[in-house]
């Protein structure tokens, strides 16, 4: 089977829900593509749309909540969004790569290249099969616009976040939200830390969300550093991934009891040493963390699907959900030294992430692929779980 996989740079997630499908897929024969639609433009188009995203995600939050609350409003209208009409300029362009390019199946975990397929569709084209993959725990802003032949979303109890704006039951398969499968292997966390050169007795919390983050969670890191800086049992690793200018000010203050990483390919490690996890509450990062089976505190959420996400934690017990002010942060230290709190958050996560989404949406891409090479178009009920 041949797979093109779309997706953006636009945050982190997107590509890496995209990438650990294409992990899956190459694992098992397939031939996986992974694309970012724009560069088929130019590598500059797509390089600004990513930075103007990460930008305002960064550097204005509240500008990014303003959008997202200006979506969900523009939504209720009777008419398709600008989104849509700014991705169907791109018809053309990705028509003649899917002629040049033979395809089984597209898979995208990203609401513009789903953009760009259904104005193909609506200009008579016959794009190859397509399943857009949900990477939050929320039906986001003009989702429900899109014509993709299969929708996976992250449990089957956020079905109605998505048939309440319109898609068909039909489509919907709660398969949940992919990742590598580094994050579900079975280190143990003795072994993650002999690996990693880590002490084997200290307690260590783990940082991370600065790369996309912009002033709160710059503050709380900020604030996690001091605080730990007085405990003399605990360290506090801070993974500032492309973040260069926090890398830069942490190192340079070189408090005592803090380590300061920029890039690692290693995430999961970290994750699987540490004892507890502060992060934004991405989709990606917060499914990670739970097949890893870290302890989750939420801080700084930037306003929109961020806080749909938090809130599906907190309320399940995967996760918490703490300020940047005041004593807010003290919440970290008291999960930090309440073992039994933390081993039920775990069995929480344990319940209610599903470890083996990517195997499971290579499944069904499967399955698709084949019944489309057949002739037969509908998808037997045998592979949809059901979504009530």
């Amino acid at each position: 089977m041949d797979a093109l996989i779309l997706s953006c740079g636009t945050g982190g997630g997107h590509d890496a829900a995209g990438s650990a499908v294409a992990e899956e897929l190459i694992n098992r024969g397939h031939h996986a593509v992974m694309l970012n639609p724009y560069t088929l433009q130019s590598e500059q188009l797509a390089e600004k749309i990513n930075h103007i995203y990460i930008s305002t995600a960064r550097k204005a939050p509240l500008m990014f909540g303003a959008v997202y609350r200006a979506g969900q409003l523009y939504r209720q209208m009777p008419f398709r969004s600008p989104v849509y009409f700014l991705n169907r300029l791109m018809t053309s362009i990705m028509e003649e790569y899917l002629t040049q390019n033979h395809f089984d199946i597209i898979i995208t975990p990203h609401l513009f290249p789903a953009e760009i397929i259904t104005a193909m569709k609506h200009k008579g084209l016959c794009p190859p099969k397509t399943i857009f993959i949900a990477t939050d725990y929320t039906c986001i802003p003009f989702t429900e616009e899109t014509e993709c032949d299969a929708y996976v979303i992250p449990a089957a109890e956020l079905a109605e976040s998505f048939t309440g704006r319109g898609l068909p039951a039909k489509k919907l398969y709660p398969l949940g939200i992919p990742v590598h499968k580094c994050f579900s292997q079975g280190e143990s966390r003795s072994e993650a830390r002999a690996r990693l050169g880590l002490d084997p007795d200290r307690k260590y919390i783990l940082a991370a969300g600065g790369s996309m983050g912009g002033g709160e969670i710059k503050k709380a890191i900020y604030a996690l550093t001091d605080l730990t800086a007085g405990r003399t049992d605990t360290e506090l690793i801070v993974v500032c991934g492309s973040n260069s200018q926090l890398y830069d000010e942490l190192r340079a203050r070189d408090l005592p009891n803090v380590t300061v990483i920029g890039f690692t390919s290693d995430m999961a490690g970290y994750m699987k040493a540490a004892d507890l996890f502060v992060t934004k509450p991405g989709g990606l990062s917060s499914t990670e963390a739970a097949v890893c089976g870290v302890p989750l505190i939420h801080v700084a959420e930037i306003p929109g699907c961020e806080t749909f996400n938090a809130q599906y934690f907190s309320s399940r017990g995967m996760g918490r959900l703490c300020t940047t002010s005041g004593n807010g942060l003290q919440a970290v230290f008291e999960l930090l030294d309440d073992p039994q709190a933390r081993d039920k958050m775990l069995k929480n996560q344990k319940a209610f992430i599903p470890a083996n989404a990517a195997a499971q949406i290579c499944s069904l891409a499967e399955d698709m692929a084949m019944l489309h090479e057949k002739g037969n178009i509908s998808i037997p009920e045998i592979i949809r779980p059901a979504t009530s």
